[in-house]
């Protein structure tokens, strides 16, 4: 009698045991880092991809979870947008097609975009040239046009109908009597400095000032043209350029 008994206790005891394994096994499971998380949002799906894992991995598991979810219905009207989020993976076009090959199998009409912290090489000499300082020594006649990415350095004189124009911002170390275009691809955070500010006309970014007619009287001093807090245009004494656009006066 307590032969059985202790072999019953025995018996419940590696139950117990099997089921507490199974459970540690799930969790084990669960907080094993996935290669591939899904998440749905009003405007489509994101998946959020592993940038750590080989590139074959995450594409099995992609593969895995895309053929877990219900089949796309053939009813259905119109593109799914995905968004990948790749992180510090690099994707280069064979992969890109491998990925967007696995979602065709499985999701009728995909309209793909890539969210990525990889710089491609294009987009990294870009950003360097926008960094740049462009130095030139010249006169800029009439019908001249000087275009350049970054900031530019000016030494010499801006004529009428001249032009100058520069992603970043303009220093003009002679007499701006032309037209200067700073911040050409859309930053307002640019600037003009001159030392002799007597423009036909001034841009920044889409920010256009034409200067009163009374100014070409004006005492010449060295001056700077910034877009303030309104989205106005302000001309005033480059002194105060440490006080607007602090990272561009520590330059100086």
């Amino acid at each position: 009698m307590l032969k059985g008994k202790t072999t019953k206790n025995l018996q419940g005891l590696i139950k117990e045991t099997a089921k507490v394994r199974c459970k540690e096994q799930m969790v084990q499971k669960q907080l094993r880092k996935q290669n591939v998380l899904i998440k749905g949002t009003k405007d489509g799906l994101t998946f959020i991809l592993n940038d750590q894992c080989s590139f074959d991995s995450l594409l099995t598991e992609l593969n895995d979870k895309l053929s877990d979810r219900p089949p796309s219905s053939d009813s259905e009207e119109g593109q799914v947008r995905i968004k990948l989020v790749s992180g510090k993976r690099y994707l280069d076009p064979q992969q890109l097609d491998a990925l967007k090959e696995a979602l065709l199998n499985h999701i009728n009409g995909v309209e793909m975009t890539v969210e990525s912290e990889v710089m491609s090489k294009e987009e990294a000499e870009k950003a360097i040239q926008s960094q740049e300082v462009n130095r030139l020594l010249r006169i800029v006649r009439s019908g001249q046009v000087i275009e350049v990415t970054g900031d530019l350095l000016l030494i010499g004189d801006v004529n009428p109908g001249g032009t100058i124009k520069a992603s970043g911002n303009i220093f003009v170390i002679g007499k701006m009597r032309g037209i200067a275009h700073a911040g050409c691809e859309g930053n307002r955070q640019a600037v003009i400095c001159g030392s002799s500010m007597l423009p036909s006309q001034l841009r920044i970014a889409d920010v256009i000032s034409r200067p009163p007619e009374e100014e070409s009287d004006k005492e010449l001093i060295m001056e700077c043209a910034f877009v303030d807090e309104t989205g106005e245009m302000v001309i005033d004494k480059v002194q105060h350029l440490q006080k607007i656009r602090p990272e561009i006066a520590s330059m100086m």
